[in-house]
């Protein structure tokens, strides 16, 4: 195989007859508890179907082009970066302060993190923890 092609896949069933093969072997080396050496005779016989599949029905390998390039954009999109649309107007202040928050509870000690706390208020919380409220500081 070159370098510039790719390595096809087994399509159909072909492919549940690798699968079935690794699932029985591997409920073969639990059911024995022999994993070494076992798993890598369970390599070889599945190397070992693979040859013989591309000697023998090297149509197992084929995928249609219409399979491929879903593959290929799919493995290329990425989504483009989203900007926030100018309309001219200012944009809101958060409403939520988390600077205002203590950063540990003082009834339980517990860890303050803004997305965790139960905002009661834009300026209001509750410690997730225990419940007790919060108080701001500098507000």
């Amino acid at each position: 195989m070159s370098s510039s092609e790719q390595k096809r896949k087994l399509v159909g069933p072909w492919r549940s007859v690798q699968v079935a093969l690794w699932l029985i072997g591997l409920g073969v080396l639990a059911l024995t508890g022999k994993w070494w050496p076992g798993i890598l005779f369970l390599i070889a016989l599945s190397l070992l179907l693979e040859a013989l599949l591309r000697r023998f029905a090297p149509h197992a390998f084929e995928e249609s082009p219409e399979e491929l390039r879903e593959e290929r954009q799919a493995s290329e999109a990425v989504p483009p970066p989203t900007t926030p649309v100018a309309t001219g107007q200012p944009i809101p202040a958060p409403e939520h302060r988390l600077e205002l928050l203590p950063s540990e509870c003082p009834k339980c000690g517990g860890p303050i993190r803004g997305v965790e706390v139960n905002w009661t208020g834009s300026q209001s919380a509750d410690c997730p923890y225990c419940g007790a409220n919060l108080p701001m500081q500098g507000a």
